[in-house]
């Protein structure tokens, strides 16, 4: 599954209105509410954060995959949100300008781990992060991921 195919343009959020960590996690974790694949919102983000208090989710390179393997979705879901100013992941000590939000059913392991690998290594591209970074709408933030000849 390509990244463009999971991520929708009503799964980016270009600005970001929360500056801490928890606050921004919900702001961005709410674009799936209502999502199909959604069996129980609450659910899935009381997993999301129990998880993220279990350890940091961040990636380097203000880069954070706040994510949960669960039963509360039906297949792989994503979400993202800049921040141009960033957001304090204070249990990382890092600022955080991509968040991106991950639920994924228990049984599809492979998947995930997947997309995560291809997700991080895009991620780690400076170039691509500037290109996100300057996107002006959600279309050109998913177009910035097809540029890249190894996008998920």
């Amino acid at each position: 599954m390509k990244l463009t195919e999971l991520l929708q343009p009503a799964q980016v959020l270009l600005n970001l209105k929360e500056t801490k960590r928890t606050a921004a996690i919900h702001e961005v974790a709410a674009l799936l509410e209502n999502d199909a694949a959604m069996v129980n919102f609450k659910g899935f983000y009381d997993e999301l954060l129990a998880r993220e208090r279990l350890e940091p989710t961040t990636l380097g390179n203000g880069v954070a995959f706040p994510h949960a393997r669960t039963d509360h979705v039906k297949r792989l879901v994503l979400a993202v949100g800049r921040s141009t100013g960033g957001v304090n992941f204070e249990n990382s000590g890092e600022n955080i300008h991509f968040i991106f939000v991950i639920g994924t059913p228990r049984r599809m392991v492979t998947e995930y781990l997947a997309l995560l690998g291809a997700m991080a290594r895009l991620l780690r591209n400076e170039e691509v992060r500037g290109r996100l970074m300057a996107a002006a709408t959600p279309e050109e933030f998913l177009a910035a991921f097809g540029e890249d000849p190894e996008a998920v």
